[in-house]
């Protein structure tokens, strides 16, 4: 049986195939098309592994533009595919944090992987990684260099999390002189006091997974674990637990 899963997020879109022999993953930007992002996946994915489209058998399309997915045989909620991903990966996981590019989520399962709660934020930005784009941008950096270039010894507490608020805040701090790495570790605390709070609303229940484009960045991890007094788990392929839930779904199918 060979299927494949996809998430296809905000910002990026990621794909898994699945056959009795292999897994193969692609992730590529999103882009302003989510059919035409999912179609690249799906062409990438045949080419990596040599199959052609009449050999899928199911495909299963999850996350923010599932529903331009018209070809999928099946599109699932983004709650159920990373619920079902982390219970194949950590069997012992019962608490779910992911954070993407629009939305963080907490999804709290049971130990057969099945859904018992969640609370997501989508009505703003604060605490998602669209956030954290924007306040590098105004700090003159990549994204992907926060993680790395955040100093707790200089920590300093940004007051607001909303979007615009905090851009404001930031650029005066910058004005007055205070260091990037002590700005960059109090936005890693703030959006990890955040979602914290979140997390606890739910119940935080044993082992707790991170999961999603945020969690490569070292630093939110940092301030997520001091936030909730206990380590978490982050998959190897943290963006992946989407598309790997998706294809393990339709294997079941």
């Amino acid at each position: 049986m060979i299927v494949i899963g996809l998430d296809i997020g905000s910002v990026a879109a990621k794909g898994v195939m699945l056959d009795n022999y292999a897994q193969h993953q692609i992730v590529i930007p999103t882009g302003w098309s989510p059919r035409d992002a999912g179609e690249q996946l799906i062409y990438k994915l045949l080419n990596a592994s040599g199959y052609g489209r009449s050999d899928i058998d199911s495909i299963v399309v999850t996350g923010y533009g599932r529903i331009a997915m018209e070809q999928a045989n099946k599109a699932i909620t983004e709650i159920k595919c990373h619920a079902r991903g982390i219970a194949e990966l950590f069997p012992g996981v019962r608490t779910i944090i992911d954070i993407g590019g629009q939305d963080s989520k907490v999804i709290s399962i049971n130990g057969k992987g099945k859904v018992v709660d969640f609370a997501m934020n989508d009505k703003c930005a604060a605490g998602t990684g669209r956030f954290l784009q924007v306040m590098a941008t105004a700090m003159g950096i990549d994204i992907s260099e926060m993680g790395s270039s955040e100093d707790g010894s200089q920590l300093v507490n940004v007051n607001s999390m909303c979007t615009v608020f905090a851009e404001s805040e930031i650029i005066g701090l910058l004005a007055r002189g205070v260091p990037k790495g002590g700005i960059i570790a109090g936005l890693h605390q703030s959006v990890g006091k955040r979602v914290a709070a979140m997390a606890r609303r739910v119940g935080v229940k044993d082992e707790i997974a991170f999961t999603g484009g945020v969690a490569i960045n070292a630093g939110v991890r940092r301030a997520l674990a001091e936030e909730l007094g206990c380590s978490v788990i982050v998959p190897d392929a943290c963006q992946f637990t989407g598309a790997l839930g998706a294809a393990l779904l339709a294997w079941a199918s």
